[in-house]
């Protein structure tokens, strides 16, 4: 059953509490989706809810699958959802959800054939972005390192569409030791970038485990990322231009090593 919220002061509410004036930042325990769509993901995915908060319309269009979840389902106005969250939640749709341990990458290379790895990316659009489109790719994991922006933003989730809670995200704390672990896990390991002596990725045999390397839009990848990869690849490009948006060039770099659809 909903559980009514006629307050932005009821304590049960207070993992949303002022979000406008957190900005991306999320708490340690928790972060926040927000949107039907992420939300329906989140229930299908591993990570489990702490609560929703919901407006009335959007509480009847979800019901049956919120009431599976035996999480709490708390209902507002949007005028209360407002004061509580400190903006207008024209989707109508939130939910608290427990992080989860960062995972051993051992553990997570073990299983998987694809992963992507993002060194220094601070733009949450371009992780969320990146994300999606390593899901639709066959991706399987999503490496960052230390100095990578908090993938379970708000805005990150929710431009992701909810499929970065379908990801295996490690967060690495040596960098770059951890792609000496991808070599002993046998990936090969690509590093994106521009410059002219890279290799044609379109001319690149592909293995049986790859993992491709970005770097910030700007920057790129580190010299001692790129020192650490066994090969450097590019995106062949026309007209003078020079680089492409990183989630573009990750796109198009997923889609030529991507596994067999089944």
């Amino acid at each position: 059953m909903p559980i009514q919220i006629e307050s932005a002061d009821d304590p049960r509410v207070i993992d949303y509490l002022g979000l406008r004036d957190r900005g991306d930042r999320t708490g340690e325990e928790h972060f926040i989706a927000e949107s039907e769509l992420v939300v329906t993901r989140l229930i299908s995915s591993e990570f489990t809810a702490r609560s929703f908060l919901l407006s009335p319309s959007r509480y009847q269009r979800m019901r049956a699958v919120l009431d599976t979840t035996h999480v709490p389902a708390y209902v507002a106005s949007r005028e209360v959802m407002r004061q509580i969250a400190g903006f207008d939640v024209h989707r109508g749709v939130l939910a608290s959800v427990n992080r989860r341990a960062n995972p051993s990458l051992p553990d997570v290379l073990a299983g998987v054939r694809r992963v992507l790895v993002l060194e220094g990316s601070n733009d949450l659009e371009n992780i969320g972005a990146v994300a999606r489109s390593a899901r639709a790719l066959g991706f399987e994991a999503l490496l960052l390192d230390p100095t990578c922006a908090d993938p379970y933003s708000r805005r990150s989730v929710r431009v992701s569409m909810g499929e970065l809670l379908h990801l295996q995200v490690v967060r690495c704390d040596r960098w770059p030791h951890a792609l000496e672990l991808l070599h002993d896990a046998g990936f090969e390991t690509w590093a994106l970038t521009p410059a002219a002596e890279a290799r044609n990725l379109f001319d690149m045999a592909v293995p049986e485990k790859v993992a491709l390397m970005a770097g910030a839009e700007g920057p790129g990848l580190t010299d001692a990322a790129r020192r650490a990869a066994r090969f450097e690849v590019r995106i062949p490009m026309h007209g003078g231009v020079d680089s492409l948006n990183l989630g573009h060039a990750l796109a198009i770099a997923m889609a030529a090593v991507a596994l067999p659809v089944a």
